[in-house]
C-alpha cells in the first residue's frame, strides 16, 4: 500500500531543507543586512549576502550529484558550514549591532540555522534509504 503522506523528492526545491534556507536567505537580504550600519557594507554585509545565497546554491548544484554519494554528503557537508557561518556573522550581528536590530529577532534566525543544520544531517543520513524506497 502505498504512504499518501510521503512526499517525493524530484527536484532539489521539492526538499524542505531548501525551503528553509530559502526563507533565511530572503530575510537576511530583506530585514536584516539593510538595517546595518554603512561602515558594514564591505565587510560583514558582503559576508552576509554571499553566506545566505550560498547555502541555497551549494544544495542547488548538489542535488545533480545526489546519487553519488559521496559527493553529496561533501556538498551537504558544505552547506552546513554555509550555514555554520551565517550563525557566526549572526552573532556579530546580535553582539555587536543590537541597536541596528533586534537581539530577539536574530536569535530566531539563528534558530532556524541550527534546525536547517539538523535537516542537512538527517538528509545526509536518510537518502540512501528513502531511494532504495521509493
Amino acid at each position: 500500500m502505498e504512504d499518501k503522506n510521503k512526499k517525493y523528492i524530484n527536484s532539489f526545491s521539492d526538499l524542505d531543507v531548501y525551503q528553509r534556507l530559502s526563507r533565511l536567505r530572503k530575510v537576511v537580504l530583506i530585514k536584516i543586512i539593510v538595517k546595518l550600519p554603512k561602515e558594514e557594507r564591505y565587510d560583514l554585509i558582503d559576508q552576509m549576502r554571499r553566506a545566505c545565497k550560498a547555502a541555497c546554491a551549494i544544495l542547488a548544484e548538489g542535488f545533480a550529484k545526489r546519487f553519488q554519494i559521496n559527493h553529496w554528503k561533501k556538498y551537504l557537508t558544505d552547506v552546513i558550514g554555509e550555514c555554520n557561518e551565517m550563525i557566526d556573522h549572526l552573532t556579530v550581528v546580535q553582539d555587536i549591532y543590537s541597536e541596528y536590530v533586534n537581539k530577539d529577532s536574530i536569535q530566531i534566525i539563528k534558530n532556524e540555522y541550527e534546525i536547517a543544520i539538523k535537516q542537512l544531517v538527517t538528509l545526509g543520513k536518510s537518502w540512501i534509504s528513502y531511494h532504495q524506497n521509493k
